[in-house]
């Protein structure tokens, strides 16, 4: 089941995150609940070990930062977190989501493009190897509050 993140669960964003980001680029709950202070930020908690990080501003949504634990990843988890943030920003007045994936990050951009994301742009040099990163938009509609899954 998904739940809206609050400063509460920091500590639980940031274990899921580590756990996900093992490499050295993880988010600790510091950092995590400075992103879900912004305005217009708001996080997603799915209790099987999934989490969501994403901001709006004007009626344009980005997901910072989405992470699953590798116990249970390839259950549905990462689709079910960006439906969720899918409905969340179109309820919350916005009318396109992005996101950054890496370019040699295959999985994701598989899962990515088979919910609509298209690529609208790269950041050259964006990750701290030095790898580029691909933009993806995902334009919001009325379908976007359809199919949500279990929210909240």
């Amino acid at each position: 089941m998904i739940h809206s993140a609050t400063l509460v669960h920091a500590a639980a964003l940031a274990a899921i995150h580590g756990a996900a980001f093992s490499d050295g680029d993880s988010w600790s709950a510091n950092v995590i609940g400075l992103q879900l202070g912004l305005l217009g930020g708001f996080g997603l908690l799915d209790e099987r070990g999934g989490m969501l990080l994403a901001r709006i501003v004007a009626d344009e949504a980005e997901v910072l930062t989405l992470a699953v634990a590798p116990e249970v990843r390839r259950q549905g988890i990462a689709t079910a977190l960006l439906r969720a943030a899918r409905h969340r920003a179109y309820q919350d007045g916005a009318r396109c989501l992005f996101l950054e994936v890496g370019v040699a990050n295959g999985a994701a951009q598989a899962l990515y493009g088979g919910l609509g994301f298209v690529e609208v742009g790269r950041r050259r040099r964006y990750y701290r190897d030095g790898s580029d990163a691909l933009v993806l938009r995902l334009p919001l509609n009325s379908d976007a509050g359809k199919g949500a899954g279990s929210l909240y």
